[in-house]
């Protein structure tokens, strides 16, 4: 296991601040705010996440609509109800903050390390092009004993790999959180668009008992 449970989940993120900030919630006193942030990819799509900002990473650092900034933090989830169901809900919880000039240097804008167990029987499929995909849900610990479901996508060789894996199964895993848009038709007949949220998965390892690594694969 982790030597820290912080270290079971990072996310290292580079982009840009796109609209105004919006108040989420508030906890023991302490208001947290939620924003979006736009991250290119390597193609010249993007990803737009969400991110949960507390007040006290904001006391004098304003952030605006265009201002590029990195942020370090975990990939959360939680449920809420709406539209008569439960949804899983993710975000990014900043835990640091640091305004940038440029990103012309950075090579990775968007990096996520996740340790957790499978929590559900991985789904294989393939596209109608005849790409392989897996489709899993990782438990990742958080403190005070809850803990952070996190859908993940394997793609080739390590979609084949992930099939093979079971509910318990400890792994870590490598890879970038990117948004996808998609239709979703309700019980009166309307469809509604909405954005989901995954860890595209490049590159992961099967632990044992001991956190002794079993099996590894990557995406080339």
């Amino acid at each position: 296991m982790p030597s820290h449970i912080i270290d079971s989940n990072m996310v290292t993120l580079v982009g840009r601040v796109i609209g105004d900030r919006e108040f989420s919630h508030e906890m023991y006193g302490e208001g947290f705010y939620n924003y979006q942030l736009q991250i290119s990819r390597l193609s010249e799509a993007y990803d737009i996440l969400p991110l949960t900002i507390s007040e006290r990473l904001l006391y004098d650092f304003e952030l605006k609509d265009g201002d590029l900034i990195k942020v370090e933090g975990q990939l959360r989830s939680y449920n809420k109800f709406t539209d008569g169901s439960n949804r899983l809900i993710l975000t990014i919880f900043a835990r640091d903050i640091e305004r940038l000039e440029s990103d012309e240097e950075i090579k990775n804008p968007n990096q996520i390390f996740l340790e957790g167990f499978i929590c559900k029987s991985p789904v294989y499929r393939e596209t109608p092009f005849g790409r392989e995909i897996t489709d899993l849900l990782v438990a990742v610990n958080r403190s005070y004993n809850k803990s952070d479901y996190i859908p993940c996508i394997a793609w080739g060789r390590n979609a084949k790999f992930s099939a093979k894996l079971e509910v318990g199964d400890h792994i870590k895993s490598w890879g970038r959180i990117q948004s996808r848009k998609y239709q979703k038709k309700l019980p009166d007949g309307d469809v509604i668009n909405r954005v989901a949220y995954e860890v595209s998965i490049s590159k992961m390892e099967r632990l044992n008992e001991n956190g002794e690594i079993i099996s590894q694969e990557e995406d080339n």
